[in-house]
């Protein structure tokens, strides 16, 4: 007995100061975000991922590692941090629009990615459908039915024949929507007048080479464009030409109108998709997903900038009006 007692009190001693390592240790999560760039809607994501988060009880300081980088626009820089991220081995890599979602679905095979602010996550090749993708990602779509897009063009330009475009065409989400509308808008007797900006320096040019030759500037959630919206809408004040957007939050930056998605709801959408990873499901059994639910933003003094008369009707069925 005297020999058994020694040993459990090194025992016990060694307890103190081993134990509680472990269990915090196994309890930390970490989550790595990054985005192509900042602007208000992709900002709207990351926060909407982070408050999910919060809600279902990951702090970050406490039992979440929370990382955020942007590749400002850069898709160079996208890259460099997806293979950092890959590298710091987090339980989940969040990617924000298409070029930053490609360029970590490229850097990794292992790593569980969830996408989110993907128009067509299938034509950007992050999955092979909107089911289970049998791999390591699944996602958040903020895929528009473009046909509620060409309705909102009519009823704030009822007689609009030629509709602009500015566009990144290195971006996928933005050449599937300029193609889609290359068919879709002649059966609406319009037609598409196309604007090309590689880059956020060039949204302001492209737009002033559409004066003249557009009854309408339609912008869809291109980061470009978005990034760079306030020089857009210069040109559209200045020569009077209507903008209308993808993007509620740009309606709230000069747009007229905007049927969009609400993308901090997007954001907890994406959220709660990286729980349930961090609970124990896998990527490659969770269907990408979309959302359904749409708001009708409506701004009357850029209406009034842009040469355009509301109807009642367009500002009685909006859900919200900015003042």
């Amino acid at each position: 007995m005297s020999l058994i007692k020694p040993a459990a009190r090194m025992l016990a001693a060694l307890a103190l100061c081993l134990p509680f390592a472990t269990p915090v240790a196994a309890q930390q999560k970490s989550v790595a975000v990054t985005a192509i760039v900042e602007h208000p809607a992709l900002d709207a994501v990351r926060d909407g991922v982070k408050d999910a988060l919060a809600k279902a009880g990951y702090e970050d300081g406490k039992n979440l590692r929370w990382q955020y980088q942007s590749a400002q626009g850069n898709t160079g820089t996208a890259a460099q941090i997806a293979r950092k991220f890959v590298g710091d081995q987090p339980d989940v890599i969040v990617a924000i629009a298409t070029p930053s979602a490609q360029a970590v679905v490229a850097a990794t095979k292992q790593v569980p990615v969830v996408y989110s602010g993907v128009t067509d996550p299938v034509a950007a090749q992050l999955v092979p459908g909107m089911g289970p993708s049998g791999s390591n990602v699944t996602g958040v779509s903020d895929m528009l039915a473009l046909d509620k897009q060409v309705e909102l063009i009519r009823r704030v330009v009822p007689a609009a024949k030629r509709v602009g475009m500015v566009y990144n065409p290195g971006e996928a989400n933005s050449v599937v929507v300029v193609k889609a509308l290359r068919e879709l808008l002649p059966k609406h007797g319009m037609s598409l007048v196309e604007a090309a900006a590689p880059r956020s320096v060039d949204v302001g040019s492209a737009a002033r080479s559409l004066t003249g030759k557009v009854d309408v500037i339609y912008t869809n959630t291109d980061n470009n464009v978005v990034s760079a919206y306030e020089s857009l809408v210069k040109v559209g004040n200045d020569a009077k030409i209507p903008l209308v957007a993808a993007d509620t939050d740009s309606v709230k930056r000069g747009a007229i109108a905007a049927v969009g998605i609400n993308y901090r709801d997007l954001g907890e959408q994406t959220g709660r998709m990286v729980v349930r990873i961090l609970k124990g499901e896998q990527p490659g059994a969770m269907a990408s997903e979309t959302s359904s639910k749409l708001e009708l933003f409506v701004n009357p003094a850029a209406a009034k900038k842009q040469g355009v008369q509301l109807s009642d009707e367009l500002l009685k069925s909006a859900a919200r009006i900015i003042e």
